[in-house]
């Protein structure tokens, strides 16, 4: 578990979408006063015991007594012993150091030392994405793109209308809308046998999510469609019955588990979880199943970590945006060694879902935006999947926007994950699947990034 972890505040009935923000930025601004200066706090603290008791750090040898460290020296040995790990760095690091970054490395103060933290940022991409945020119709943006097969994040661009410091790509608090129709499709895939070709059934429009809909009766007013093209057109209908009628409470749970909701990522910054409940009542299955809710929240990272799983044969890859830290005199005190969030799904599922996806991008609700994307000089030599979700703030002052995907070269190594959460406000500007189009070509200009 996480030093100091609160979780995060969510809206009471009756209050408005501006008291809610409000709140979330008040306990923003704790959450960060704290982490500047507990940091210092034990910077300080050490020194006081080094200096009262004249504390002897090395060993004793033939009987003489070696001398105590200095407080300088104690605080170098400290860092180069416990920065050893990521949740170390969480003890070290304020995520507003890391807000849209435009440079590869920051000073970070660490007691009397200053280290310097050398990020896995591309700059470049970072700027450009930076440059194209559409300010004036958002309330939020976030974007993350990172390296599929390692979790070094190469972007992680975003926009707080209400609060220019805050981070929402680190924020867990917005409604994950139909991106949850890849964990409902992965555990159809792996609890009972579907395929990209399995025949669905549904009655209906296949946006809306009525109670009549979630039966399992054919008649002649019944559209079929197979699970790729349901997906693909994210059709509410089909992802409840799984809900409902086949995964129920138990299935959905372990399912949500898996990939990662209710439990903290191995990142370098404070990262709530995202959030998943079932109650009892089988209409909530529906909801769950198929995205058509507001309980479930999820953050920008935590949706490029879940795409990483599609091309990674269904294991997640652990986020990391910190490559190595060294001190003034340039030794190295930490340096990132790459590991594995839990297994998401099979192998199997995550090949099914990588077919659903490209679908969604071909025929599907990311058609439009990438329309001709297969004669783009630099588009045509990837392969592109991804999931749209979209849902509307209880009290219609903002418009969640989702695009969840990845891109990968045919013909090198490059492949990337990302994720893209815009809250649009009155007017819809540029949607997320338009902010993930330019980010796979701006990364992808060049041949190959091995």
């Amino acid at each position: 578990m996480r030093n100091s972890f609160k979780p995060t505040v969510r809206p009471k009935n009756g209050s408005s979408w501006r008291e809610y923000q409000a709140e979330l930025q008040k306990n923003s601004n704790s959450r960060g006063f704290l982490r500047r200066i507990a940091p210092r706090a034990a910077g300080v603290s050490l020194l006081a015991l080094i200096a009262i008791f004249g504390v002897q750090l090395l060993p004793r040898s033939g009987g003489a007594t070696s001398p105590p460290l200095t407080p300088q020296a104690a605080l170098s040995a400290m860092s180069a012993d416990h920065l050893t790990s990521k949740q170390d760095l969480r003890q070290l690091l304020d995520e507003q150091d890391f807000n849209n970054l435009t440079q590869t490395a920051i000073e970070v103060s660490a007691g009397q030392q200053v280290l310097q933290a050398q990020t896995s940022l591309d700059v470049d991409l970072q700027s450009y994405l930076l440059n194209k945020l559409d300010r004036k119709n958002s309330r939020y943006i976030g974007i993350v793109v990172m390296e599929a097969d390692t979790g070094r994040i190469l972007a992680m661009a975003g926009f707080d209308k209400n609060d220019p410091s805050g981070n929402p790509c680190l924020l867990s608090d917005f409604p994950a809308a139909s991106i949850f129709k890849i964990v409902t499709a992965a555990s159809a895939v792996d609890q009972f046998g579907y395929t990209a070709d399995s025949s669905m059934h549904f009655n209906g429009y296949q946006h809306t999510l009525y109670k009549r809909q979630l039966t399992d009766s054919i008649n002649r007013h019944t559209n079929t469609v197979s699970f790729k093209e349901a997906f693909a057109q994210s059709v509410n209908p089909v992802f409840g019955k799984i809900g409902k009628l086949h995964l129920g409470k138990p299935l959905l749970e372990k399912s949500a588990d898996a990939f990662g909701f209710n439990g903290p990522l191995d990142f370098e910054l404070d990262l709530p979880p995202s959030h998943f409940e079932a109650s009892d009542k089988p209409y909530h299955w529906a909801e769950l199943g198929s995205g058509f809710n507001r309980q479930t929240t999820i953050s920008p990272l935590h949706g490029a970590v879940m795409a990483s799983a599609v091309l990674n044969g269904g294991r997640m890859v652990a986020p990391s945006i910190v490559d190595r830290i060294v001190d003034g005199k340039g030794e190295e005190l930490y340096r990132l060694q790459p590991a594995w969030e839990q297994q998401a799904m099979s192998a199997k599922a995550s090949t099914v879902l990588s077919q659903m996806m490209e679908a969604t991008i071909k025929s599907g609700t990311g058609r439009k935006s990438f329309r001709g994307y297969q004669r783009d000089k630099v588009l045509s030599r990837l392969q592109i999947g991804g999931k749209t979700g979209s849902i509307g703030s209880r009290d219609h002052e903002a418009r969640y926007d989702w695009f969840v995907g990845f891109a990968k070269e045919r013909q090198g190594q490059g492949q990337v994950a990302l994720a893209v959460m815009v809250a649009h406000e009155q007017f819809i500007g540029t949607r997320a699947s338009q902010y993930a189009r330019m980010a796979m070509t701006q990364y992808f200009r060049n041949p190959s990034h091995d």
